[in-house]
């Protein structure tokens, strides 16, 4: 009897949705958890950030368990179906291990139903939740940006006022802290800069070492090239501000581990570190662009004047810029008034505005015409608006509260415009050094060059290698920090360079970027494996076997497109493509197919063919149309052909499939060679015969089987026409042999005495009694043929009563001479 799914033990309940329930268990108690610390800490935004990643992370997983057990669930359906439906009321019964097998399948699909939808509701919360804390997220900025706060002469007294009682305030607490130090962290304080110190300087020797050429503008002498300057600029930049940035980053980390900063001084020591590297960096930046003091390195066509004066402007406003967020620090951690920090910021975008503003009127650009008075130019317009427009929006912004507002763009103006002006140095470094022949030139093109022996062509790629290097090296330098100074967190980042190389999802298909990578890599070493398995086939297998040469290359040519094709395919599954979703795309190639790429694939099919049926190979000498020559090389696509004047023809495989094709060494090179011969009638033929039997089996490429003979062919016009017939084991040696032999019959003729008669031609020449004879003679004359000259002045004597040539004029000497000229070259013609 038949057991229902009550009676089913959940011993025989697979474990899949058991597991699958566990998970969301946990899921939702940290669903939960997610909400309320939403509900604690909705003002902070880089704990909202935190909390959106756990959010992706908990929907991910979620999502997952969904999919796992839908697969499930098809699985079970597509059992089920072939299992059939249960015996009806009357059937014969069926067996017991089927009805149990049913049973199980529908308890453990009720189970996975079950636990499938609270999956799904798991999945829906944590993306709306995620959804929930990115619109919190954008409410804080817009309500922190957008705040308005009044900004009048008491407002701003009496944060003066306040002012000093901070300074007094931020007195006593450096001294007590100095003091602490001194008394009980004297060693950890000296232990902590001298470690850092010392990993500055291990990070700047290296960077010497490895790029000093390219960092300090004593190595170069002479005019240096743009791509030089571009060079020491970015380099000199990049190391010297990344030397300081470690040494600011590795004292705060030291100092903190070693219990040297106290809670009420540590915010104000980190944020002094990081001023002075953000400080530091915009000031090499500045020199390594502008060269106030060597007008030979300066990157822009400004003038010295205008290099001096942008340079300093920039230094000013990221001084200024820096020392707000230190002030607005300081009093965040003493906990002075509000009015203090807006007060600060009010200053510092005022002051920040008006450099912008002023910049606009400037004259900076070096004068570029000769015959000018030698004045410095205005900034192009675009630019001088852009920088009125910014110091009039900043102004604007202060004056009518919107003090956070304007702080914000002040940071973004220095900062943003420091570490793009950075990645712009580099991006026109990678550009320079990619151009054609510039790679070449440099001191590793050269090394390159010497160590490899590359040629300009492999030195040119180097270069776009090389350009392309700097371009991410830029773009991972500046895209983190650019993001950072517009608000992002540290936890933004990490997610999107998370679901970039784990997977995102695009409609309905997921990309990976590690995916991608994972199927190039494979591609790639399936691809050398296949080119290694055919030379080790050939070399150690056919080669040692004697395998002929086209059986080796047709052998070798089919081993590589099906290495290529598996290659592929393990390349595209293991991307994370499934290979079934081409389908589509296949059925819709095949109409192209059928009508645009028809000659492509009928060639295809046709290489295929002959790789199979091989009715010629490599090395054969084959003759179709007008082709004819040595198969050189024979692919699915065309076979190349070298005639024997050494051009390479590619003929379509079509061709041979569609056409007659001969093949002079199908079989075998066996060839039979013919070579005319003809005697005077006075000859006795039988003589002939054996001279030329004789003379042809000293030939040792001759075969002596098939005998060589002689044909006697006919009684020809002028002579006795014989044909000597013999066969050669190669054909190669056809031409060898038959200028041989020729000369040899020749000289034996002339021994013998036989005679190879010329073509004999009798033309008669009629004269009219009025032609000039000398005319028709100099004619024949010119035309070369001394025995119808002599016919032609005797059938042309002139009669008696004719007046001899010297009575004629001679210009009717001449004419009759052209005329007689123009009608034999039209009976010629």
């Amino acid at each position: 009897m038949a057991q229902t799914p009550d009676a089913v033990s959940e011993d025989s309940v697979l474990p899949v949705a058991q597991k699958a329930e566990a998970r969301l268990v946990k899921d939702k108690a940290t669903l939960a958890d997610i909400t309320q610390q939403i509900d604690n800490k909705g003002n902070d935004d880089a704990k909202l950030v935190d909390l959106k990643g756990k959010a992706d992370d908990l929907a991910g997983n979620a999502a997952a368990t969904v999919a796992h057990l839908r697969t499930r669930l098809d699985e079970i359906s597509t059992r089920v179906t072939s299992l059939g439906e249960p015996p009806k009321d009357g059937a014969p019964p069926e067996a017991s291990v089927v009805t149990d097998e049913r049973n199980k399948l529908n308890a453990e699909k009720a189970q996975i139903n079950a636990v499938l939808g609270d999956a799904e509701n798991v999945s829906a919360s944590a993306s709306r939740l995620s959804n929930t804390i990115t619109n919190l997220r954008r409410s804080l900025f817009a309500a922190t940006l957008f705040k308005r706060t009044e900004i009048s002469l008491p407002v701003l007294a009496e944060a003066g006022t306040e002012f000093v009682g901070e300074i007094s305030s931020l007195s006593n607490s450096l001294t007590g802290w100095a003091i602490f130090v001194w008394n009980y962290k004297r060693l950890s304080m000296f232990g902590a800069v001298t470690l850092s110190i010392v990993a500055a300087l291990l990070f700047m020797v290296g960077g010497y070492r490895f790029l000093g050429h390219r960092m300090e503008r004593r190595a170069f002498s002479g005019e240096p090239s743009y791509l030089r300057r571009l060079s020491v600029a970015f380099w000199s930049t990049t190391v010297q501000s990344m030397s300081v940035f470690l040494f600011m980053s590795a004292s705060a980390f030291l100092l903190d581990n070693f219990g040297v900063l106290r809670p009420d001084i540590a915010p104000i020591v980190f944020v002094a570190m990081s001023v002075i590297a953000f400080i530091y960096f915009v000031s090499r930046l500045t020199y390594a662009i502008f060269s106030p003091t060597q007008s030979e390195w300066r990157l822009l066509k400004v003038s010295t004047r205008g290099a001096h004066i942008i340079s300093s402007a920039m230094l000013v406003m990221a001084l200024v810029n820096g020392l707000d967020y230190l002030f607005s620090t300081i009093s965040e951690t003493l906990n002075s008034p509000l009015i203090l920090t807006v007060a600060k910021s009010f200053v510092a975008s005022i002051i920040i505005g008006i450099i912008l503003f002023a910049l606009s009127f400037l004259k900076p650009l070096a004068s570029t015409d000769i015959d000018g008075d030698g004045r410095d130019q205005r900034m192009p317009r675009w630019l001088s608006a852009l920088l009125r427009f910014g110091g009039l929006l900043l102004i604007g912004a202060c004056l009518t509260g919107y003090v956070g507002l304007a702080r914000f763009l002040a940071t973004q103006i220095v900062s943003t415009g420091a570490v793009l002006a950075t990645v712009y140095i580099g991006i026109l470094s990678g550009r320079a050094i990619s151009k054609q022949g510039i790679f070449a030139e440099t001191l590793v093109g050269r090394y390159l060059g010497r160590r490899f022996g590359l040629g300009p062509v492999p030195l040119d790629q180097a270069g776009l290698a090389a350009g392309l290097g700097i371009y991410c090296a830029a773009l991972a330098f500046g895209v983190p920090l650019v993001l950072f100074s517009w608000g992002f967190q540290p936890g933004d980042i990490e997610s999107w360079a998370y679901r970039l190389l784990t997977g995102f999802s695009i409609g309905k298909t997921s990309i990976s970027l590690i995916s991608i990578i994972t199927g190039i890599l494979v591609f790639v070493v399936g691809y050398a494996v296949t080119r290694w398995f055919q030379k080790w086939l050939d070399r150690n297998v056919m080669a040692r076997g004697q395998v002929d040469a086209g059986v080796r290359n047709s052998v070798g040519t089919g081993i590589g497109y099906l290495g290529v094709v598996v290659a592929a395919i393990f390349g595209i599954s293991s991307a994370g493509l499934d290979l079934s979703s081409l389908a589509l795309v296949a059925s819709a190639l095949s109409v192209g197919i059928g009508f645009g790429l028809q000659n492509i694939v009928s060639n295809f099919v046709s290489g295929l063919i002959l790789l199979v049926e091989r009715p010629f190979k490599v090395g054969d000498w084959v003759v179709t149309g007008t082709v004819e020559g040595t198969v050189k090389r024979l692919s699915v696509r065309a076979t190349e052909i070298e005639t024997f004047r050494g051009q390479s023809i590619i003929v379509p495989n079509s061709e041979f499939i569609n056409s007659s094709v001969g093949n002079w060494t199908h079989r075998n090179r066996i060839q039979r060679a013919e070579i005319p011969v003809s005697v005077s009638y006075d000859t006795d033929p039988q003589r002939v015969m054996d001279i030329l039997l004789e003379l042809v089996k000293k030939q040792t490429p001759v075969l002596r089987n098939p005998e060589p003979h002689v044909e006697f062919l006919r009684f020809g016009e002028f002579a006795l026409d014989f044909e000597l017939r013999f066969h050669l084991a190669d054909l190669s040696h056809g031409l060898t042999v038959k200028n041989n032999l020729r000369m040899e019959i020749l000289k034996r003729f002339h021994q013998e005495g036989i005679s190879i008669p010329m073509k004999q031609r009798n033309l008669n020449i009629h004269v009219d009694g009025d032609s000039n004879p000398q005319a028709l003679a100099a004619l024949m004359a010119d035309e070369g043929d001394k025995n119808l000259v002599s016919q032609t002045a005797t059938a042309a004597t002139p009669k008696p009563d004719m007046p001899k040539p010297d009575d004629v004029d001679k210009p009717a000497k001449d004419a009759e001479v052209e005329t007689a000229r123009a009608s034999v070259r039209n009976r010629k013609a």
